[in-house]
């Protein structure tokens, strides 16, 4: 058996070795046949003693059970998006802003890198070990696709740890993508077996990543970039260009065509060539991305709510394509705006099917003159908004009007109204169908109440025969309300009423998020919640100085918290949900300091509680817990099943608890 043990670990040895090379250096030294011979010899070996196969060998990457749904996951560190650059004058500034901040003319480096076109995860890693992956979800929860992420080969399972020293923790951020050639042969693939074809790589890419079952993901051709950092314990970097190389040492790709940059003209030469040269990469790039070298001048500049100030995206010019303007028609929001919206005959802008543009608002569709049936020029602002640049005046139709957004509310018939200093025109009808649909939609959306099963067509259902009115409706539904409804089955409507009632129990961030206060993303929402300490009375009655004096609220956000708390019907909705079992969870505050400057580590099966119950414990009671081991940690709680953990524990002479003796501990 210890022959088998050593042989086992030498072919997997050789596996990951032959994988960095292939997916990190680029310099492979066996062919396809040899490497399949190894996995192959590997898979007999194992199969021969079961009790030697361990989760980082190569060959689990595939054969999870199917899952029934996806988990989540929250982030250590928030997923932050990037501020854009839509100019070459737009990334100068950013310079110019950058040594302003900084109070530096001569000390600025930049990395800049491909803004790859695909879907961003994180990867976490406990003691060398994959132990989680995510998507970036909204920035903050993002869903858990482990099982998925493993079956891609490019992702070590296991940190190398020959080259440099590894931390007992490490989150790293990339972007999962496909290459245009594989990605040619996937959808002939598919094709040939009479499937429905991917319209482009991202969406290949993105529906490959969300599979519940991994066999089905372990057959796309997914790749990946590692460019970012999440947490790091126990080892520290005081440039990006060194957690770079520390990434490549432990076995992650990293993009060749990444270059420190130190002038505001190097950026734009480094943009533009990245814009010549897209169509000639293997993958799919949207623009560039230019990011402070240095980690204490990173520091220094901090973040905005939703992006940090040392990065942004220089964003190409889109690409374009000429299509019909088959009709235009007014949608109506939930906030009253009315969006004159194009519709297009069919065109394929960059790889994605576009049948719909936005023409913004009146003012908009005047300086164009965009008029139904004219032949338009599209583009896909920033590779993402489809938007109508200019009309094709040569070839407009005879007899053609201007258009003109209506009178009446196409929704309500009610009387539209634009005031003089604003471009938007509005539906003043709060009661206005449209806008109602539009608040409960957000309302149940999923950063808000997600409510499982409740779609856009209940949506529908529910305000067109005047079920519903205002959020707060949702919670006076009855099944005999709900089975009057089209195609509504029995079990359909049990499992909504379900969901509606498990949705009851919420957090002061989704809730506050829901009711859809102007300018209050999910990220505000987050810290509007630390602020009030997750008092939803206290938020109400919060002056306008109250809110200023938070750090990331600014005065007009604090007037626009202030004028929907004005507004009767806001506050007679909130104290309804409030009134039918809405229950927003208090922010867990320490009820005694039995547990203060402790650090706890929980592994694994706890049986007495789950690790989210843990942590409250240690939190209520005035201590700290972290996912890995290192000599901070002062007590590990070992469940049954306890692996690596336990035995580095022992190493370190950690305090080892039962789950009985940490309740005692506590009681």
């Amino acid at each position: 058996m210890k022959d088998i043990a050593i042989k086992i670990k030498d072919l997997r040895d050789q596996i990951n070795n032959h994988n960095y090379r292939y997916y990190v250096m680029d310099n492979p030294i066996i062919s396809d046949s040899e490497y399949d011979e190894i996995m192959r010899e590997l898979e007999a070996l194992e199969k021969s003693d079961k009790s030697l196969i361990t989760p980082d060998s190569p060959t689990q990457r595939v054969g999870a059970t199917p899952l029934k749904e996806f988990g989540t996951i929250t982030h250590r560190e928030p997923m932050l998006s990037l501020a854009n650059a839509m100019t070459e004058e737009e990334i100068i500034a950013f310079y110019v802003r950058l040594e302003k901040s900084l109070g530096t003319k001569n000390d600025i480096e930049l990395i800049g890198e491909p803004k790859l076109d695909g879907l961003g995860v994180e990867l976490v890693y406990e003691n060398n070990i994959l132990v989680s992956g995510s998507t970036r979800g909204d920035g903050i929860t993002g869903e858990n696709i482990t099982q998925n992420l493993k079956t891609i080969k490019s992702i070590p399972l296991k940190l190398r740890t020959d080259l440099r020293t590894t931390p007992s923790l490490l989150e790293v951020r990339g972007e999962v993508f496909i290459n245009k050639s594989d990605f040619n042969k996937l959808n002939d693939t598919r094709i040939k077996n009479d499937l429905p074809v991917f319209a482009n790589p991202r969406n290949a890419a993105a529906g490959s990543l969300r599979q519940l079952d991994s066999k089905i993901t372990s057959e796309r051709p997914l790749s990946i970039y590692c460019y970012e950092a999440g947490a790091v314990l126990d080892i520290s970097f005081k440039t990006h260009l060194d957690f770079l190389s520390a990434l490549k040492d432990w076995g992650f790709p990293v993009n060749s065509e990444i270059k420190l940059i130190k002038t505001p003209n190097k950026m734009v030469d480094y943009h533009n060539n990245l814009e010549s040269i897209r169509n000639k990469l293997p993958y799919d790039i949207d623009g560039s991305v230019f990011k402070i070298n240095k980690i204490q001048q990173r520091n220094t500049l901090g973040i905005r709510s939703r992006s940090p100030r040392w990065a942004i995206a220089g964003k190409f010019k889109a690409q374009q394509v000429t299509t019909r303007v088959i009709n235009i028609i007014a949608s109506i929001g939930r906030t009253g705006a009315v969006t004159p919206v194009a519709q297009l005959e069919p065109v394929n802008v960059g790889g994605v099917n576009v049948t719909n543009a936005t023409l913004h608002n009146q003012d908009e569709v005047d300086r164009k003159d965009i008029r139904i049936g004219d032949m338009v020029i599209l583009q896909r602002a920033g590779d993402v908004i489809p938007e109508v640049v200019k009309v094709i005046i040569e070839q407009r139709p005879k007899k053609t009007v201007p258009y003109l957004l209506p009178v009446e509310c196409p929704s309500c018939n009610l009387i539209l109204n634009r005031l003089k200093d604003e471009v938007v025109t509005r539906c003043k009808n709060t009661s206005c169908p449209d806008q109602i649909k539009g608040r409960i939609i957000h309302f149940i959306s999923k950063s808000a109440l997600d409510i499982d099963g409740f779609g856009e067509k209940l949506v529908d259902q529910l305000v067109d025969k005047k079920v519903i009115k205002t959020v707060d409706d949702i919670f006076k539904l009855t099944f005999n309300k709900l089975e009057t409804l089209d195609r509504m089955a029995e079990k359909s409507a049990n499992n909504i009423l379900k969901a509606i009632n498990d949705a009851k129990k919420t957090s002061f961030a989704r809730f506050i998020y829901a009711l859809g206060i102007r300018n209050v993303g999910y990220h505000l929402s987050k810290v509007l919640e630390k602020a009030f300490k997750g008092n939803i009375e206290s938020f109400r009655k919060s002056s306008i100085e109250d809110l200023e004096s938070i750090d990331e609220v600014g005065p007009i956000v604090a007037g626009t918290i202030i004028d929907f708390w004005d507004e009767s019907s806001n506050v007679q909705i909130v104290e309804s949900c409030l009134s039918l079992g809405v229950d927003i969870a208090p922010i867990s505050m320490p009820i005694s300091e039995k547990l203060k400057d402790r650090i706890f580590v929980f592994t694994g099966a706890l049986t007495k509680f789950n690790r989210s119950e843990a942590k409250d414990l240690v939190a209520l009671n005035g201590g700290k817990t972290s996912n890995s081991i290192s000599k901070k940690v002062d007590f590990l709680v070992a469940g049954p099943g306890a692996g690596s953990k336990l035995k580095k524990s022992k190493e370190l002479s950690i305090n080892i608890l039962t789950e009985q003796e940490f309740l005692d501990i506590i009681k």
